[in-house]
């Protein structure tokens, strides 16, 4: 498959994708915390200084290890400043769902490659009727961080996932902090928009 317009065509889901800014209309983590606030305003303590590393992060002004360090410090406090964070994640979606890309069509044997985490992203996937989601982990009993996806740990992940053998005819991200998915996908593709630009190796 090789898609060049996304106005005019649709993902045949053989091919593995980013989520945010590829699938998704923005950065959903990003949405999610200013979305959370209303349900606990006192929580915008613990998400300026993870934010601060995100934009960094995306700017590739931090590393990895810098982002790390941000959210082992402040995630749990910041999950558990809500009395019902699956209640919080629900109403979410039912705001945001409409920020998924109009090209994009859900298919059973989607694999989605993201740095955002599963307390979001399990019920993406839930209402988007499956596929396979890598992605950031926190343990639900103890909301702590126990897995980043980023950078070249997206290599690992699929490699884990389906086989050190196993190499994706394409890969789409918008972002070139997902170099080493990139390099390793036989072709790759960064999303600008509804639009695709081929990667130059």
């Amino acid at each position: 498959m090789r898609v060049l317009d996304f106005d005019n065509t649709i993902y045949d889901g053989e091919s593995p994708l980013d989520f945010d800014n590829t699938i998704y209309d923005g950065e959903s983590p990003l949405d999610f915390y200013l979305f959370s606030l209303r349900y606990a305003p006192s929580a915008i303590r613990f998400i300026v200084p993870v934010l601060l590393q995100l934009v960094r992060y995306q700017l590739q002004r931090c590393t990895r290890t810098d982002i790390e360090r941000e959210l082992h410090r402040h995630a749990h406090a910041y999950l558990s400043s809500f009395d019902d964070l699956s209640a919080v994640v629900s109403a979410f979606w039912d705001h945001r769902m409409h920020k998924i890309k109009p090209w994009y069509q859900p298919r059973p044997d989607d694999v989605i490659l993201t740095a955002s985490f599963n307390y979001t992203m399990d019920e993406y996937m839930r209402r988007a009727g499956g596929g396979c989601c890598i992605c950031s982990t926190i343990d639900y009993d103890t909301l702590e961080v126990t897995y980043l996806n980023f950078g070249d740990n997206k290599v690992r992940a699929f490699k884990r996932a389906f086989g050190n053998d196993v190499v994706p005819d394409e890969f789409y991200t918008d972002n070139l902090a997902d170099r080493p998915m990139l390099e390793y996908a036989r072709t790759s593709f960064i999303v600008k928009g509804n639009k695709v630009v081929p990667y130059q190796k």
